[in-house]
């Protein structure tokens, strides 16, 4: 009987006494670990159980944290904290009060960069040898590890070109398992294809780019890895190491279903099944209710394209990709180019849905200003992930949206309660639109069983009364309302779902101000710009002096937890939401 390795393992200086004919031990023990876990906690599996050798080779040979480690997105760096003094913490994983399921700084000194995102691995450690050098540290090393997903975006090229004309300690890793969220896709990975074939016949790219280049070596032999990395510490300049690995490795369903063991929920980690939910009959994901909605527009109306950022099956839009291949787009982690291809499309008389999640939304800003709303091009933003999302934290909420598209003119920005009004406002857009506009739902599911109705045209601008009552209004945008029609049904209030937040609705805002004494705001976005500030300049602008109450996101960064639990600890829930209004009344 073997021992545990693990068990004994706190730390890299733990892992750095061990005997290198160990290690294989102990990489099976730290797979094991990570999947027993996973299985009732639930996370990122596959990312990080196909880089246990390489994770343990890194700390092996490198003197972290002194030698800084940086990790692209972060869903692989499970077996990192576990050998990095949090494994009896490891339990905790993106629960609320628990460790983050990414790196982050204020975590551990050896989480040395803060991701959640793709593609900013190489800036960043750049950065950070540009700073040694400026120091005078020439002994530093600094490692950024991306996978083939990443780099393919715009950022880590502009990190590869500055970096090729520096002569910094740092080494890139390339991570190369074809394979994001989704397959990857684009040039790039036939490029990297046809170089793990041995066929590849033009120069190459990264030594193109002057970087001392070496491999592809196989990422699951920890010998061949530590080997490799020990001769490439004392490499000078720029250097580029390819590493070939398995998402899921050592999980065999997770091998052969990388999609749906990214996060796979709860298993047995035992065979590796995931457990089926009971057969209740549930409402959609909302994610669902747009995929299903824009093939069955898609079927009618010719000029429909699709458009994501590396989320075909995040965002659904893997339901037109199988039916209506030619006509739905898969470009890969960049959402700058996602969004301006959208404007292309636009400008040549096509209708894009442009799907991209409310938090990557933010990296594409500079082109939804001046690439689409400038040129008052008709591109459909549907924005997945609005809100408070959960578990994976303050990298991934959505609450950003309303505040930041609020100031952009020409933009349209609508928030449906429900699935129905997701559904028509995908319906009415395609009718003919002279503006872009903003469609923000949330992850997970809705609250109508009954979902798909016949196609009814919304009005742009228009808000709705949902409920009648006297001496207080409540205003919500989007599928809070859930929250705050559970807060007053026994309350004498009334309730109005604004529905679009630019344009206002002033002909009904008029009416609630002249009409109610007290105002309350409610949204799942930043209150510092969003809807409610959005009511309180109408308020301003219109001489109304009504009190007016402001509920949303406060202003600071929400961090990891369930959605109820985070609502809840910010007083969105509906039994908060009944209690500030209760002592208004």
């Amino acid at each position: 009987m073997q021992n545990n390795l693990l068990e004994h393992i706190n730390s890299p200086k733990d892992l750095r006494l061990l005997n290198p004919k160990e290690l294989p031990q102990f990489a099976r023990e730290l797979r094991n670990f990570i999947i027993n876990i996973v299985a009732t906690k639930e996370g990122h599996l596959g990312a990080s159980l196909g880089v246990i050798e390489l994770t343990i080779a890194l700390h092996y040979v490198f003197n972290t944290p002194e030698d800084l480690l940086i990790w692209d997105v972060g869903h692989q760096a499970y077996g990192h904290k576990i050998l990095t003094g949090r494994k009896e913490i490891f339990h905790t994983n993106r629960q609320l009060g628990g460790i983050s399921g990414f790196p982050k700084r204020d975590e551990s000194e050896y989480d040395t960069f803060g991701v959640g995102h793709a593609s900013t691995s190489i800036s960043a450690a750049l950065g950070m040898a540009i700073a040694s050098q400026l120091k005078g540290d020439f002994s530093k090393n600094h490692i950024a590890v991306i996978g083939d997903a990443s780099i393919a975006s715009g950022m880590a090229f502009e990190g590869l070109n500055h970096a090729g004309v520096t002569n910094v300690n740092l080494l890139v890793i390339l991570n190369d398992n074809a394979i994001g969220i989704d397959p990857s896709v684009g040039a790039l990975k036939q490029y990297l294809t046809n170089v793990k074939k041995g066929t590849q016949k033009q120069d190459n790219i990264f030594e193109a780019l002057n970087f001392d280049y070496s491999g592809p070596i196989n990422g699951h032999d920890i010998e061949a890895i530590i080997s490799e990395l020990k001769r490439l510490k004392k490499v000078k300049g720029p250097k580029f190491l390819h590493v070939i690995t398995t998402k899921g490795k050592g999980l065999k369903q997770a091998e052969e279903n990388q999609v749906k063991y990214h996060a796979p929920g709860k298993f047995d980690s035992k065979t590796g099944e995931i457990f089926v939910k009971s057969e209740t009959v549930e409402p959609p994901k909302y994610q669902d209710v747009f995929g299903y909605t824009i093939v069955e527009l898609a079927r009618e109306n010719k000029n429909i394209v699709g458009i994501t950022p590396a989320m075909p099956t995040g965002s659904s839009l893997k339901y037109m990709m199988e039916e209506i291949p030619e006509r739905a787009f898969d470009v890969g982690i960049a959402e700058q180019h996602a969004v301006t291809l959208a404007a292309g499309m636009a400008s040549q008389g096509l209708i894009p849905y442009c799907n991209i999640y409310s938090t990557f939304l933010q990296r594409a800003y500079d082109q939804v200003i001046h690439d689409v709303a400038l040129q008052n091009l008709p591109v459909i933003f549907c924005l997945d992930r609005a809100g408070l999302v959960g578990e994976d934290g303050a990298t991934h909420h959505g609450v950003f949206d309303l505040a930041y598209l609020r100031c952009i003119p020409n933009l349209i920005i609508f928030a449906p309660r429900n699935e129905i009004e997701l559904r028509n406002i995908l319906y009415t857009v395609q009718l003919g639109l002279t503006n872009p506009i903003a469609i923000r739902y949330p992850r997970g599911r809705g609250v109508t069983i009954d979902w798909k109705q016949h196609f009814s045209k919304i009005e742009i601008g228009k808000g709705v009364q949902i409920k009648k009552g006297n001496i207080l209004a409540v205003l919500s945008i989007g599928s809070i309302a859930k929250n705050v029609s559970e807060a007053i049904e026994e309350l004498n209030v009334s309730h109005y779902d604004m529905r679009f937040l630019k344009p206002l609705d002033e002909f009904l805002l008029h009416e609630i101000f002249q009409k109610y004494q007290h105002i309350v705001t409610i949204e799942d976005g930043v209150i510092k710009g969003g809807f409610g500030s959005a009511i309180l300049e109408f308020a301003s602008e219109n001489g109304y002096t009504n009190p007016i109450k402001v509920l949303g996101i406060p202003d600071n960064f929400i961090q990891h937890g369930s959605v109820d639990q985070l609502q809840k600890s910010i007083q969105l829930n509906s039994e908060s939401i009944k209690k500030q209004i209760i002592s208004l009344l």
